[in-house]
């Protein structure tokens, strides 16, 4: 038995290793990686570690600081880098594969120890091969630290429930605490509402009271969440209004709601978040559906478990479907909502579809298909670099210019969060009626003046005066050299609020 085992294991380790590996071979792209990064980045900077700053002046509201604090800690300690910016994903992905591999193989206490151990490491290894779970593994975003949370407080009452130490009942409040810290209030929806439905269907109250420690762990969450909310708000009044009832409420309701401070709405079709859960899910939500049906269709009543206990099995898969549930209803939603949910479906997915101690090792194929992708597209992007949305290589092509050296950098109208994190912070943003001022005096400095293909009238206005040094997809960057007469004040390039 011990050789099944560590075939599982050096699969999950492979798979763990491949994305950290991916992590620091693709730049930061606009707009979820690249601002993110660059938040955490004037973070690390600046050392304000209570005010996660969207730009100078203008407080970032939309998420809380854990994640920022992890990514700027990163900074601080390897270097501003794609590397040191993804690592704390992976590390906080890492502990999900962990509690799923516990959560797993304390399902199955019929088995012996080690072949309980591979059930567990099967569920591990069907999690990190979701195409969500394996990409947010190595992925700038706040999205990480929610699942870790989330995964943490539900994981950590399994655990318990299946007879583990009362140290469990502690990590149910901890989660919630990083879940608080990661993402807000939804960390509170997503995981009491899988347990207040296990608890009405099941009858569990007395077993949900008695085994966690609710006086002494909800005062540790509160100590532990609370001052960062209060001196949040008291630095910058406003943050609890738009943060408790903008982001979680009218965004909710609101398909197309238009007070985001820092993007757009996301406008979907009401139920389009069940799609998302099957592509997030990819390949093995198609294996647990193909499964299930063929099982019911054989043997009819065959859905119920024969092993888990009735009320762990509706724990788990309330779990796993609350995501989807939640945001059935809403219009303004992003895949990677149904996150918190992949660690639980893959609970589900191991109980259901035979392990490979049940059919043999062909089914071990299935797990390389989500990281052979990634390597193939990581390669073809190597080769074709101007395909990605970044300005990374816009600056590196402006490195080897001879005016970089002492020319400003400006983008038209709109500034890229790629163009700021990757020249730490040092380009900014000039306005079309600025850009037709200069263009039509002279400037009183070399200018680097960077446009958008499709803007024609800011490049009639550059070819006037200056000539084009590099391009990449999305942009295309003029030299205007400088003149020995001067302009007035009004007319020269002033960085954007914050820029």
């Amino acid at each position: 038995m011990t050789r099944p085992v560590n075939t599982l294991f050096w699969l999950l380790a492979g798979v763990l290793l491949v994305r950290l590996g991916l992590s620091a071979l693709i730049p930061f792209m606009d707009t979820t990686e690249a601002r993110y990064g660059e938040i955490a980045r004037v973070m690390a900077e600046s050392g304000d570690w209570i005010t996660p700053w969207f730009d100078a002046g203008v407080p970032f509201w939309g998420k809380p600081p854990l994640s920022f604090w992890a990514q700027a800690l990163s900074f601080r300690v390897f270097g501003v880098n794609e590397f040191a910016g993804r690592l704390p994903s992976w590390l906080a992905n890492l502990g999900v594969v962990w509690l799923v591999f516990r959560a797993g193989a304390a399902l199955r206490p019929d088995l012996s120890a080690a072949v309980a151990r591979s059930h567990g490491l099967w569920a591990a290894l069907i999690y990190a091969t979701t195409a969500l779970g394996f990409l947010s593994a190595g992925t700038v975003m706040t999205d990480s630290f929610l699942v870790l949370g989330t995964s943490l407080t539900l994981c950590s009452l399994i655990l318990r429930l299946s007879g583990g130490s009362a140290l469990w009942g502690w990590g149910f409040f901890a989660g919630l605490a990083i879940g608080l810290l990661a993402k807000g209030p939804l960390a509170l929806v997503l995981t009491g509402t899988p347990v207040l439905l296990w608890v009405l269907s099941c009858r569990q109250w007395r077993a949900l009271w008695q085994g966690l420690p609710w006086r002494r762990g909800t005062l540790a969450l509160l100590a532990t969440v609370l001052p960062w909310y209060v001196l949040a708000e008291l630095k910058t009044p406003g943050f609890l209004d738009y943060f408790i009832v903008g982001e979680h409420i009218r965004r909710f309701v609101i398909s197309n709601w238009q007070g985001d401070l820092y993007g757009n709405a996301h406008q979907f079709t009401r139920g389009t978040i069940w799609l998302y859960l099957l592509l997030a899910s990819f390949p093995w939500g198609f294996f647990l559906i193909a499964t299930l049906v063929r099982k019911r269709r054989l043997h009819p009543g065959a859905g119920r478990s024969r092993v888990l206990p009735r009320n762990l099995l509706v724990l788990i898969t309330a779990s796993a479907l609350t995501p989807a549930v939640f945001f059935t209803f809403s219009g303004n939603i992003l895949w990677t909502y149904v996150l918190p949910g992949l660690p639980f479906l893959a609970l589900l997915t191991a109980h259901y579809l035979a392990s490979p101690l049940e059919s043999g090792k062909g089914i071990l194929a299935v797990p390389m298909l989500i990281p052979a992708v990634a390597v193939c597209a990581s390669l073809w992007v190597s080769i074709h670099p101007e395909s990605l949305k970044t300005e990374k290589f816009l600056l590196e092509q402006l490195g080897s210019h001879s005016a970089r050296q002492t020319a400003p950098l400006y983008f038209v109208n709109h500034l890229p969060f790629s163009a700021r994190f990757y020249s730490r912070g040092q380009v900014q943003r000039l306005s079309p009626d600025t850009l037709a001022q200069i263009t039509t005096s002279s400037p009183a400095q070399q200018l680097l003046v960077a446009v958008k293909p499709r803007d024609r009238d800011s490049i009639r206005l550059l070819e006037h005066k200056g000539q084009p040094v590099a391009r990449d997809r999305r942009y295309i960057v003029y030299y205007l050299p400088a003149s020995d007469s001067r302009v007035s004040g009004d007319a020269r390039p002033t960085p954007a609020p914050g820029a």
